[in-house]
């Protein structure tokens, strides 16, 4: 969130159209959706443990790189698409640590904070971009928050140090491409996740830069970039965590269907709602970041189940090149809608677009299968009481439950 938080600034210094701004974004997640596909696939191979590791730390060199490095567009170009790169290398190994440490009933809840912990770090990122940049300028915002990275690298090798480095026995010519399609939950999941990462990213990349636009001349610009933060993200850590574990007890499918219209109703509304005033367009921002991301954590803990284990990151691999790959398209498009109006005009058509996103994951939740925590649900009497087992219902003196 460093770039995006400082796009207001950078866009005028590099002398960047909203296109090339919002191109700088998808070099950044393209890197990501590549590294993703790559690191899940070998996480089967190599481990996801090793794979986490190693990308724990080729992002902090990235991150100080790209501070030390990046002073235009044609620089930022490349350097952020590097930056991209290591940090998706750690992300999906993330998640299957956490699946081969939990059940079913615990799963969702622990993704969620996996995910979490990524919105506590647009919290501090954006805070810190923005303030330093208002008080210090883009190259000294760059350098703090680079630092975030080597202290993630430095809690990462040390809540991956008791975990088993798990390789695969599959069966070589396993193909995920036919696991994700092979019935109607895992493709839905897959044409979910697609949507919504076009939605997401969109957000992430341009709502600070709505925010800040929409704000700034009534606030100073650290307390403008406090304020998205806050909203933005920290209502962000809030959803993953606690949908993850709704999840566990309702049901993915349930939740997934809640999150994802919430999400499509708020893209459809936010780019008309710079005039409000602050405190509501804050709350409004509030709320989109809540349901923007409420679905990813179920999303990718509903697809751990879908899927066999021994060819879950071959699964995944294929899974994040699809929708981070499109997602990754969401921010230029973003930039190129609002090129076709005068400045200030054309918010809502943009945030239209992510909506489309949107719409398309909320389809697909409504059309999954139940899933196991609903049937377990389903099989509640009103009173709380398990039913019979099926092969005891319908006799006349069932054993004692």
């Amino acid at each position: 969130m460093t770039y995006a938080a400082a796009l207001p600034t950078l866009t005028r210094e590099w002398g960047m159209s909203a296109s090339k701004a919002g191109f700088v974004q998808t070099c950044f997640f393209t890197g990501f959706s590549v590294s993703m596909f790559f690191t899940s696939w070998f996480s089967d191979h190599i481990g996801s443990k090793r794979i986490f590791l190693t990308f724990c730390w080729l992002s902090a060199a990235a991150a100080l790189g790209f501070a030390l490095y990046a002073r235009s567009y044609s620089e930022a170009l490349w350097l952020f698409a590097i930056v991209g790169f290591s940090q998706g290398g750690t992300y999906i190994p993330a998640i299957m640590l956490v699946s081969q440490k939990l059940p079913s009933e615990r799963r969702g809840a622990g993704v969620g904070w996996v995910l979490a912990s990524m919105s506590a770090g647009y919290v501090g990122s954006i805070s810190l971009s923005t303030g330093f940049t208002a008080t210090h300028g883009y190259e000294v915002a760059f350098m703090v928050c680079a630092a975030g990275s080597v202290l993630a690298a430095l809690f990462g090798t040390l809540a991956a140090k008791r975990s088993a480095n798990i390789v695969s026995n599959a069966v070589e010519g396993a193909r995920p491409w036919s696991i994700l399609f092979r019935d109607r939950r895992s493709m839905l999941l897959t044409m979910g996740y697609i949507g919504h990462s076009w939605e997401l990213f969109g957000v992430w990349a341009w709502a600070p830069a709505f925010l800040i636009v929409s704000l700034g001349d009534g606030f100073a610009l650290g307390a403008v970039g406090l304020g998205i933060a806050i909203v933005l993200h920290l209502s962000g850590f809030f959803s993953s965590f606690t949908m993850g574990r709704a999840s566990d007890l309702f049901g993915r499918r349930i939740v997934l269907l809640v999150m994802s219209a919430l999400g499509t109703a708020c893209s459809f509304g936010f780019g008309w709602s710079g005039a409000l005033p602050a405190t509501i367009l804050l709350l409004f921002a509030a709320l989109y970041g809540f349901g923007a991301i409420g679905d990813s954590a179920v999303l990718s803990t509903a697809m751990t189940e879908s899927v066999p284990q021994d060819v879950l990151g071959r699964a995944l691999a294929v899974r994040s090149i699809l929708g981070i790959g499109v997602g990754a398209l969401a921010p230029f498009a973003f930039g190129g809608v609002l090129d076709q109006f005068e400045p200030g005009a054309g918010w809502g058509w943009a945030f239209i677009v992510l909506g489309v996103g949107g719409a398309i994951a909320t389809i697909c939740a409504l059309l999954l299968p139940a899933d196991l925590s609903e049937q377990k649900s389903r099989q509640r009497s009103p009173a709380g009481l398990r039913r019979p087992p099926r092969s005891w219902q319908g006799c006349p003196n069932p054993p004692a439950m």
